[in-house]
């Protein structure tokens, strides 16, 4: 009986894990779309207010994705938090699919995998690398 106990308590903990981080996950996506829709009405407004080359205007695009996938991927893992590697590459996934998806639905352009696989990585690379950051910071008190 108490080995069946604790082999419960075992796969409830387990599961509240999981699930705690699939809401990490989801905060952190949510943290990166919001941080994007942001960027993209300061931008917008500078944008009207001065006369921008396509380059900057790229620039900026890239920019803002690397600095939302940061910001998604801190409010995941969070100082000392623990899978930082993990869960900072899947908010990098995630963010970057939901990108390409609206992009193309907006665009009404046909999804080419190849063609963003070089976006993919760069969600995966930025987001892992700001989540092992995160997760090797000490935790605040």
């Amino acid at each position: 009986m108490a080995r069946e106990m604790t082999t419960s308590i075992r796969r409830n903990a387990k599961s509240q894990t999981s699930m705690g981080s699939i809401v990490a996950i989801a905060r952190g996506v949510v943290t990166a779309v919001a941080v994007t829709v942001l960027g993209v009405v300061v931008f917008a407004l500078l944008i009207r207010w001065m006369n921008l080359t396509d380059t900057v205007i790229s620039v900026f695009n890239q920019a803002l994705k690397l600095a939302s996938i940061f910001v998604g991927a801190r409010a995941c893992v969070g100082q000392g938090g623990t899978n930082g590697i993990f869960k900072g590459a899947t908010v990098g996934l995630l963010y970057m699919m939901l990108g390409i998806v609206a992009y193309a639905f907006l665009s009404g352009l046909s999804l080419v995998p190849a063609a963003y696989l070089a976006d993919l990585g760069m969600g995966v690379a930025a987001g892992g690398l700001c989540g092992m950051i995160m997760a090797n910071m000490k935790p605040k008190k």
